[in-house]
């Protein structure tokens, strides 16, 4: 699984960094993905949960 951010939609309201440890902020607030957006098999139902909370709909799950 991997998951990509659009930063130019994100709102920096940081749900996703509340919920999965993959992301981030950076100075601006906007979200940051580690490992290139790969998801670990332990953090795939928490990236999941973060997708679906995102409230600008910057996130997007990527088949490998």
């Amino acid at each position: 699984m991997k998951v990509t951010a659009d930063q130019d939609v994100c709102i920096g309201a940081g749900m996703c960094v509340m919920t999965a440890a993959i992301f981030d902020q950076d100075d601006g607030g906007i979200v940051v993905i580690a490992d290139a957006g790969q998801v670990p098999a332990e953090e795939q139902q928490r990236v999941r949960n973060a997708v679906s909370l995102c409230p600008s709909g910057a996130l997007r799950l990527v088949a490998d």
